[in-house]
C-alpha cells in the first residue's frame, strides 16, 4: 500500500509532499526539532567555533615572539594567520560539499585530527615557511573541515529560535578568546612559543569528540539522495539567485576588514604602549562584548522585530565605525596603565562585532532554504577568504610603511562599511512605505523564507508572503 500523501499548511498556502524513495524508509519529521538534541549540536558547534576562530583570534599574541625569533617584519609573520584564515574559508565549501555526501560526524572529527597536526607540525618550526604550511595550510584545512558542517548541522535543528542558536554557538569565538588570550600568554611566557604551540595541538584534538555529537537530521525538502557531481556538491548553483549573489559580494567586501582586529588588535595595543598582559586584557574584553552581543542580537533577531537584512546592514556599519574608534584611540601612558580609552574602544567594536556574526548565517535560510543551508555556509566562508587572505597583511604592510596600525584599521573598517552598504540590495533591508503588522506566532519554518516574518526573502519559484507590502 504505497504511503500516504501529507498536506502541510503554512500562512494561508498549502502544499503537498509527496514521498521520495529516502522519505519513504526514512520517517522525517514536519520540520526542526527546534530544541532537544539540537542544543547538544549547538553545544558542539560552540566548542568548534572556540577551537577554531576563537583560538585563531588569540594567536596574535605569539606573533611578536615568532618575528624577533626569525628576525622577521610584522607583515612577514601576519601572513600565518592569513593563510591559516584564507585556507579555512576558501577551503570551507570542500568541508560543505564532503558533509553533503558522507555527513558531518566523520568530515568534523578528520578535520579536528588534521589541525591538532598542524600546531604539533608548528612547534618544530625551523623557519617560518614552516609555519606557513604547519599553521596555514594544515591547520587551516583541518578548521576548514569542521566549522560550515558544524554550523550547517545546527542551523538544521532550529527553526524559530535558529539565530538564538547560531548566535549561541558562535559565542565560542569570544568565549575561548577571553580564556585563551591570557592562558597564552602564560604558556608563551613559561615555556616559550614552541611549548605553546604544542600545547595548542593538544587542545585542538578535543575537536574531535564534538565531531561525533552531530547526528545527521532528515527533514522535508532534502533531495532523495546526495548530489553526485562535484559542481552540485559544492552548491555553485545559488550564485544564480539574485539575493544571494548581493550578499556575497556584500560579505566578501566585509571580510577584507573583519578579521584584522583577530590578527592585529593585541600587536595595535602593544603599540599604544600597554604591555603583554594589557594587550591580552584589550583582547579579552573585546570577546566579552562580542559573545554577549551574539547572544542578545541572536535573540533580537528571532523576535521578528526588524527584518534580518536590515540588521545584517545596521550592525555591519557599525563594527567598521568601531574599527574606525579603534584605530584612532590614542598612545595610552605606559605599560603599566590599562588603557582605559583602548579598552572601551574595544567593547564597541566587540559588541558590534558579535551583533553582525549571527546575523550572517542566520539570513541564509532564508535566501537558499533549509536543503542548501549546508553549502550556502561554505560559500560565505569562501566569499570571506577574499578578504581574510589580504586584509592581515595588507594591515601588516600599512604598519610597516606608518608606523602603527592607525591606517591599518582605518582601511579595514571602510571595507566593512562598504559591504553593509551592498547590504541595502537586499530584500526588506530598507524600510518599506507602509509596513504590515506581523502575526502574534512566527509561522514553522519550511525554509524558503526567513526565521523572522517580515523579512521576506523569498527562493525562486517559492510562493509570495501575505506579510510582503506594496506601495
Amino acid at each position: 500500500m504505497p504511503a500516504p500523501q501529507r498536506k502541510h499548511r503554512r500562512g494561508g498556502f498549502s502544499h503537498r509532499c509527496l514521498p521520495t524513495p529516502q522519505t519513504a524508509m526514512t520517517p522525517q519529521p514536519a520540520g526542526p526539532p527546534d530544541g532537544g538534541w539540537g542544543w547538544v549540536v549547538a553545544a558542539a558547534a560552540f566548542a568548534v567555533n572556540g577551537l577554531s576562530y576563537g583560538l585563531l583570534r588569540s594567536l596574535g599574541l605569539a606573533f611578536p615572539d615568532l618575528a624577533e625569533h626569525f628576525d622577521r617584519s610584522a607583515q612577514d609573520t601576519a601572513w600565518i594567520s592569513a593563510l591559516a584564515l584564507a585556507v579555512q574559508q576558501a577551503a570551507s565549501p570542500v568541508g560543505s560539499a564532503l558533509s553533503t555526501r558522507w555527513g558531518a560526524r566523520p568530515v568534523v572529527m578528520v578535520g579536528g585530527v588534521l589541525a591538532s597536526l598542524g600546531f604539533v607540525f608548528s612547534a618544530f618550526a625551523r623557519s617560518l615557511l614552516h609555519l606557513y604550511l604547519g599553521l596555514g595550510l594544515l591547520a587551516g584545512s583541518g578548521w576548514a573541515l569542521v566549522f560550515a558542517p558544524a554550523l550547517g548541522t545546527l542551523s538544521r535543528y532550529f527553526s524559530r529560535r535558529r539565530v538564538l542558536a547560531v548566535g549561541l554557538a558562535l559565542t565560542g569565538n569570544g568565549a575561548s578568546s577571553l580564556l585563551l588570550a591570557p592562558a597564552l600568554q602564560l604558556l608563551l611566557d613559561t615555556f616559550g612559543w614552541r611549548g605553546a604551540l604544542l600545547l595548542l595541538g593538544a587542545i585542538t584534538l578535543h575537536l574531535t569528540p564534538c565531531g561525533a555529537l552531530l547526528l545527521p537530521l532528515a527533514l522535508p525538502g532534502d533531495p532523495p539522495a546526495p548530489p553526485r557531481s562535484p559542481l552540485a556538491a559544492l552548491g555553485l548553483g545559488l550564485f544564480t539567485r539574485r539575493a544571494f549573489s548581493i550578499f556575497a559580494l556584500g560579505t566578501a567586501l566585509v571580510g577584507g576588514g573583519y578579521f584584522v582586529p583577530y590578527v592585529h588588535l593585541a600587536p595595535h595595543a602593544l603599540d599604544r604602549g600597554l604591555g603583554g598582559y594589557g594587550a591580552a586584557l584589550v583582547v579579552a574584553v573585546a570577546a566579552v562584548g562580542d559573545a554577549g552581543a551574539r547572544l542578545v542580537c541572536g535573540w533580537l533577531a528571532d523576535q521578528g522585530w526588524v527584518p534580518l537584512p536590515r540588521l545584517l546592514a545596521v550592525f555591519g556599519a557599525l563594527t567598521g565605525l568601531g574599527l574606525w574608534v579603534v584605530g584612532l584611540v590614542p598612545v595610552v601612558g605606559g605599560e603599566e596603565s590599562w588603557g582605559g580609552p583602548l579598552l572601551a574602544a574595544a567593547v564597541a567594536y566587540g559588541l558590534s562585532a558579535g551583533s553582525y556574526a549571527p546575523l550572517v548565517f542566520g539570513v541564509l535560510p532564508g535566501l537558499v532554504g533549509i536543503g542548501g543551508v549546508v553549502q550556502a555556509t561554505g560559500l560565505v566562508m569562501m566569499l570571506m577568504s577574499l578578504g581574510g587572505l589580504l586584509g592581515p597583511p595588507l594591515s601588516g604592510f600599512l604598519r610597516d610603511e606608518t608606523g602603527d596600525f592607525t591606517t591599518s584599521f582605518l582601511v579595514s573598517g571602510s571595507l566593512i562599511l562598504s559591504g553593509s552598504f551592498i547590504y541595502i540590495g537586499l530584500p526588506k533591508a530598507l524600510p518599506s512605505c507602509g509596513p504590515a503588522s506581523p502575526p502574534a506566532t512566527p509561522p514553522p519554518e519550511r525554509g524558503e523564507l526567513l526565521p523572522a516574518p517580515q523579512a521576506v526573502l523569498l527562493s525562486p519559484g517559492g510562493p509570495r508572503s501575505t506579510l510582503d507590502t506594496t506601495c
